[in-house]
C-alpha cells in the first residue's frame, strides 16, 4: 500500500514528507484547534456539522478560517480518495501560525493547516455486546471546553487514568457533576428517559449531541439535557458512550460497580440501531 497522504499548507505529500516549523503556536503553545469527520463507503458523516463545530471553535479563538466551504470539501474528498479504505476518518487541525514565540497573538500570520485521513476501525460486535468498563475521576481541565482545543493534556491525564486501570474510558465529574469523558461524550438512561449534560463551556458538543436528539425522537425515546449529578451515575439503569469513532456504546461497569443489569440494554439497542440506519449501513430512516 502506498505511502499514508496528508494535507499540510496546500500541499498533499507523504506523510513522512510533511514538517511543520518549531515555531508554530500549535507545537509552542497548543494554540490552534481540530475536528474529526468520520466517512462511511464514501460519505462524510454529518460532515456540515463537523465543519461548523470546527469554524466555531476558530472564530472563539479569533483564528481566520484559512479556506471557504468548498476548499474544506476539497481537502477531505481528496484525502478520502487517496487511501483505500472504504471506511475512514478525515482527521482537520488549524494552528494559529508560525511566530516568534510571545504570549500574544502574531499579526499577519497565515494559518498552518494540517489534515490526514485514517482507516476507520469500528469497535467490534463482541465489545457492543458486552459493553465496556469506565471509571470516574475529577475533571481538572480548564474552563472553555466547549472548543475543540488541541490543547488536550487534561484529557490525556484522564485518559491515562483509564488505561491504568485496565478500562475503555475516563468519565470526569466537575464539582460533583457529570461533564463527559476524556474522548466522548456520556450518557445516562434514567426511567426510559435519555440524559446528558447541559450544552455549555464545560463540555465539548460532540456532534453526536445533536444527532443522539434526532436518533431519540425518531426512536421516540425522551430526552434531556440538565445537570447530572454524580449519584445517577451509579442508578442509572443504562449507560452510554458516544464519540466520532466509538460511535455509540454501552456502559456496563462504573468504577467497577455494575450499570443496571451488567449488560447493554434496551434503549441503546434502539439507539444503536437506529444510528447503524443514519450511517447507511442498514435501510435508512430519513435521519
Amino acid at each position: 500500500m502506498n505511502s499514508q497522504t496528508v494535507y499540510l499548507n496546500g500541499e498533499y505529500l507523504p506523510i513522512e514528507e510533511a514538517r511543520v516549523p518549531v515555531l508554530d503556536r500549535g507545537f509552542i503553545f497548543g494554540d490552534g484547534v481540530y475536528d474529526v469527520v468520520p466517512i462511511y463507503a464514501g460519505a462524510p458523516f454529518r460532515w456540515r456539522h463537523h465543519l461548523a463545530r470546527l469554524k466555531r471553535s476558530m472564530a472563539k479563538i479569533g483564528i481566520a478560517n484559512p479556506h471557504d466551504d468548498a476548499g474544506w470539501d476539497h481537502i477531505v474528498s481528496k484525502l478520502f480518495s487517496a487511501h483505500p479504505w472504504p471506511n475512514q476518518f478525515v482527521y482537520l487541525q488549524v494552528t494559529r501560525g508560525v511566530a516568534r514565540r510571545d504570549h500574544a497573538f502574531p499579526v499577519g500570520v497565515t494559518p498552518t493547516v494540517f489534515a490526514m485521513a485514517s482507516e476507520l476501525v469500528l469497535p467490534p460486535d463482541s465489545v457492543r455486546s458486552a459493553g465496556i468498563a469506565v471509571i470516574t475521576a475529577p475533571d481538572e481541565r480548564w474552563l472553555h471546553c466547549d472548543i475543540k482545543s488541541i490543547s488536550l493534556l487534561g484529557n490525556v491525564l484522564a485518559r491515562q487514568k483509564a488505561v491504568e486501570a485496565g478500562v475503555a474510558e475516563c468519565v470526569m465529574l466537575r464539582d460533583g457533576f457529570l461533564t463527559e469523558g476524556s474522548a466522548s461524550n456520556l450518557w445516562v438512561v434514567r426511567n426510559g428517559t435519555v440524559l446528558g449534560a447541559p450544552r455549555d463551556h464545560l463540555v465539548l458538543e460532540g456532534v453526536r449531541y445533536g444527532l443522539l436528539e434526532e436518533l431519540a425522537e425518531y426512536c421516540e425515546i425522551p430526552f434531556e439535557l440538565r445537570r447530572i449529578a454524580r449519584e445517577e451515575l451509579f442508578c442509572a439503569d443504562e449507560l452510554l458512550l458516544s464519540s466520532a469513532t466509538k460511535e455509540l456504546l454501552p456502559v456496563t461497569s462504573i468504577d467497577s460497580i455494575p450499570v443496571g443489569s451488567g449488560k447493554p440494554g434496551p434503549v441503546w439497542e434502539k439507539l444503536y440501531s437506529a444510528y447503524r440506519q443514519a450511517t447507511g449501513r442498514d435501510a435508512t430512516p430519513g435521519l
